[in-house]
């Protein structure tokens, strides 16, 4: 059971997809499969590409928790892109995965000139699930408008049209020490090239994707450049992510995390000065406590590549 695209978010339409995929492979005896690409294919296509939603692994990671079983990725080359449809479906899905049955968006297109389609492998005799797309306000969801909403800060709406909580994906990297000096340490988080909400103070919740059983860690997240600490920012300077794990000790360096966003609490600004930033961050720990009372809404599972 076979199903391909790219799943930029694993937004609700995908996760339509990924449920029918998994539900017709359970009635088929069937491997769930998804074949995904591993960078955009407009970076070839058109030369540049949207920021993406999710990382390759933040995808796998979402594919195993929607149940799939298998994930192939493709490197999305010039040779790729070149191979015609019938040649993408006999070579790398009939023979390659041995597909027989497939589950495939409304807008499904694949192989040169996107001209294959669920129409031309139906005609083949396979078996081809069509999932029509999902309305969220009445708009069909698109990862367009996902990555609008998440830029304008709109997190609700962009959790509407994902069906989940807007995460992150990062790996935690060596900053300058200053928020233990502060005592409030923190984690600096280098993102897979994932497009972040805007700047400012966010409560969130980090789960350490070693750990086992994944417990929700409460968090005050601050996405920005610190004019405190570093003065104003030049053009062009790249947003820093910093995390505040609550009532937490222990060494992070070198761990990936994932961070769901839950509240922003206020914008980024210069203080006068370390002691009112100290007591800043302390009041962004209260409110992020009572903005975080409510319990975490789901639980990771096991990923793929473990």
């Amino acid at each position: 059971m076979v199903s391909v695209g790219v799943f930029d978010g694993v937004r609700r339409g995908h996760l339509a997809i990924l449920a029918a995929n998994r539900a017709c492979a359970n009635r088929l005896d069937a491997l769930s499969t998804v074949v995904t690409f591993r960078g955009h294919p407009k970076a070839l296509l058109l030369g540049h590409a949207p920021s993406t939603l999710t990382s390759l692994e933040h995808r796998l990671e979402l594919f195993s928790q929607a149940g799939i079983e298998h994930a192939v990725v493709l490197d999305f080359d010039a040779e790729l892109r070149a191979m015609d449809a019938e040649t993408f479906a006999e070579r790398l899905l009939l023979k390659a995965l041995d597909a027989r049955a497939f589950v495939l968006g409304f807008d499904s297109k694949f192989g040169r000139d996107r001209e294959g389609t669920p129409e031309a492998l139906a005609a083949r005799g396979l078996r081809v699930e069509v999932v029509p797309p999902v309305l969220v306000d009445g708009r069909a969801v698109s990862s367009t408008a996902i990555r609008e909403a998440v830029s304008l800060g709109d997190l609700s709406g962009a959790e509407r049209m994902l069906g989940r909580p807007v995460t992150l994906l990062g790996t935690v990297v060596h900053g300058d020490g200053r928020g233990r000096g502060l005592g409030f340490p923190t984690a600096n988080l280098d993102l897979d090239h994932e497009l972040a909400p805007p700047t400012g103070v966010w409560a969130t919740r980090v789960q350490l994707l070693d750990e086992p059983g994944r417990q929700s860690l409460d968090a005050v997240t601050n996405i920005g450049h610190r004019p405190t600490l570093h003065g104003d920012p030049a053009d062009g300077d790249t947003a820093v992510v910093e995390v505040h794990i609550l009532d937490f000790e222990g060494d992070l360096y070198g761990r990936r995390a994932a961070i769901e966003f839950v509240a922003y609490l206020r914008p980024e600004r210069r203080f006068e000065g370390l002691e009112e930033l100290k007591a800043a961050i302390a009041q962004d720990v209260l409110d992020a406590r009572a903005a975080l009372i409510q319990p975490p809404r789901r639980r990771r599972v096991k990923p793929l590549w473990s």
